[in-house]
């Protein structure tokens, strides 16, 4: 996470590290919240995924929210099982650095998590994130109900639109079906709390999302 270079092609799982069948030791309480960061979910909470990036700073910026209950950052989107956070970081794994969230929807929507996600990073610089470049720094949203792929979606057109007119790129966000979280291990989860003078690589493009506001 300190101003790395790494490979940019995702591999495919014939390639991928063979990974292993026991989870990584993970914590069970987050740290700031109190609440479990492995379930169960209360009923009538949902699920989000966002990767932007330094997972570190990206879920600073989630657990902040009023109305996200808890939430834990792990790798997704790859081949390997159980993957350590140095087999991610060598690119071999095809995992994407990300932040699950659980929230309270009476209390905050996914389209307000959506609003986060565009503005708290900048979605158009393919496979790096600031001065962190390498495959887990990939911008992605993964959904978890046919309702969140829609409003993805749509909130990527809108945002893309603002992108446009405001002379940035091109959006590279994949929007893709949430796949198995693997918890990332104790000293990752919460780091920023922990560790107040911590790196945080992540930054938005000044660019504001018309989610929420009418649009």
């Amino acid at each position: 996470m300190f101003f790395t270079k790494r490979p940019v092609e995702v591999p495919n799982a014939s390639s991928a590290l063979s990974g292993r069948d026991q989870a990584i030791e993970t914590a069970s309480k987050h740290f700031v919240l109190g609440t479990p960061i492995k379930g169960p979910i209360p009923d009538g909470f949902e699920q989000a995924m966002f990767g932007m990036g330094c997972f570190w700073g990206v879920e600073r910026i989630f657990w902040q929210i009023e109305g996200v209950w808890t939430s834990a950052v792990g790798y997704a989107g790859g081949h390997t099982p159980n993957a350590t956070y140095e087999e991610v970081c060598s690119g071999k794994t095809g995992h994407n650095e990300v932040v699950w969230v659980v929230f309270d929807p009476s209390v905050v929507s996914y389209e307000t998590l959506l609003k986060t996600f565009w503005e708290g990073h900048n979605p158009t610089q393919g496979m790096r994130q600031g001065n962190d470049q390498g495959t887990q720094y990939r911008s992605g949203i993964y959904f978890y109900n046919v309702d969140q792929r829609m409003a993805a979606f749509a909130s990527k057109n809108l945002y893309q639109q603002r992108l446009d007119a405001s002379g940035m790129g091109t959006i590279t966000s994949e929007i893709l079906d949430a796949t198995e979280l693997f918890y990332a291990e104790t000293y990752h989860q919460q780091y920023l709390a922990k560790n107040t003078d911590g790196y945080c690589g992540i930054g938005g493009t000044g660019v504001t999302c018309p989610i929420g506001v009418g649009a």
